[in-house]
């Protein structure tokens, strides 16, 4: 996979460039709470955006999985020392259930995806987490993406939630969302 090539050098660097422009967003700015999920090595980095987030004053949630189960919940932290391997090998909070929160429309939520396309639309990891979470959020979705792994089209169902925003190195673009 493309991400896989990336020098540590490149990597950062990118990542940089897609942090710098996520915190352009109007959406970043009026957000009260912003649900990043918890990056990995090839994913783009979320950890700074985690750590900037919390010092700006925001509340964030990251998602936990259920174990067993193909749903996903997002719990408040206050800092990345709540996090824990978990499912997947995937960074989740040490969970209680009264950290539990579902978003409003005071909410970004950064959304991961092994690809997304030019109309907003993600290939995501297969499992389905994502897709059944987004079904009832009501916020803000913003994809994040190197620009090496752009599609023009992908393909999705009638079911599939696009991004209001998709933020890479490269240019930020915004959807209309029916």
């Amino acid at each position: 996979m493309l991400r896989r090539n990336f020098s540590p050098e490149e990597k950062e660097k990118r990542d940089r460039a897609i942090f710098d422009k996520f915190l352009s967003l109007s959406a970043y700015e009026k957000a009260k709470w912003i649900f990043p999920f918890v990056s990995t090595a090839i994913e783009v980095d979320t950890l700074s955006l985690i750590r900037k987030a919390l010092f700006d004053g925001k509340r964030v949630a990251v998602p936990r999985c259920t174990p067993g189960k193909v749903e996903m919940f997002f719990y408040e932290i206050g800092s990345l020392d709540e996090l824990e391997p978990g499912a997947f090998g995937v960074l989740e909070p040490k969970g209680e259930e009264s950290r539990k929160v579902k978003g409003d429309v005071d909410t970004l939520l950064v959304l991961p995806g092994l690809a997304f396309d030019m109309d907003g639309y993600r290939l995501g990891y297969g499992k389905g987490y994502y897709d059944r979470f987004l079904s009832s959020f009501p916020g803000v979705k913003a994809g994040v993406c190197y620009t090496a792994c752009l599609k023009q089209t992908l393909p999705h169902g009638r079911y599939d939630k696009k991004a209001d925003y998709l933020v890479t190195e490269k240019f930020i673009k915004k959807f209309t969302n029916q």
